[in-house]
């Protein structure tokens, strides 16, 4: 454990580094604080701020442009995820701005998950072959996303997880055009 949390607070420090050298409205001595959890962040963990929102957006628009994803798709996906922090842990392991699991974030090539360029993109090309493989199905890519591919192919559908039933929804909700 020791390990990850200095790997963390290095990937930090490198993330405030390179704030610092970029524009932003945010203080880089505030950037890392946290005033609204999403309910899954294990606040136990070190905790930070969203990204700045022009920082996130260049960030989804570069990844989602290389694989050809849908960017609202996206932007719902990290909102539900992480609400766009990039050192967020959940209960069950997933880290970072899209949630990776650590094996699917070392079979993607992601040498740290906290990281949110690294992040991002590993999480557009592992939500790009979700798509692919359940043939552009959202709901079915969006669930094996949140609870994985076994699930889903065992249940043919969305499977009956509550957590990830709600998950496909709220994502689906936010995509929604007005």
């Amino acid at each position: 454990m020791s390990l990850g949390l200095a790997q963390q607070r290095a990937s930090i420090q490198r993330q405030v580094n390179t704030i610092q050298k970029q524009p932003s409205n945010v203080p880089a001595d505030r950037f890392f604080e946290l005033s609204w959890p999403p309910r899954w962040v294990n606040v136990s963990s070190p905790t930070c701020d969203p990204l700045p929102p022009e920082l996130l957006g260049n960030l989804i628009d570069r990844a989602v442009q290389r694989e050809n994803i849908q960017g609202d798709l996206v932007r719902a996906v990290i909102k539900q995820e992480s609400g766009g922090r990039p050192c967020a842990v959940s209960p069950k392991g997933a880290q970072g701005v899209m949630q990776l699991m650590p094996d699917t974030a070392q079979e993607l090539g992601v040498l740290d998950p906290f990281d949110p360029e690294q992040n991002i993109d590993a999480g557009v090309k592992l939500l790009k072959s979700l798509l692919s493989k359940y043939s552009g199905d959202v709901s079915l890519a969006l669930a094996a996303y949140n609870a994985g591919s076994a699930a889903v192919d065992k249940a043919h559908a969305v499977p009956k997880i509550p957590e990830t039933v709600n998950y496909v929804s709220d994502i689906l909700e936010l995509t929604k055009k007005p």
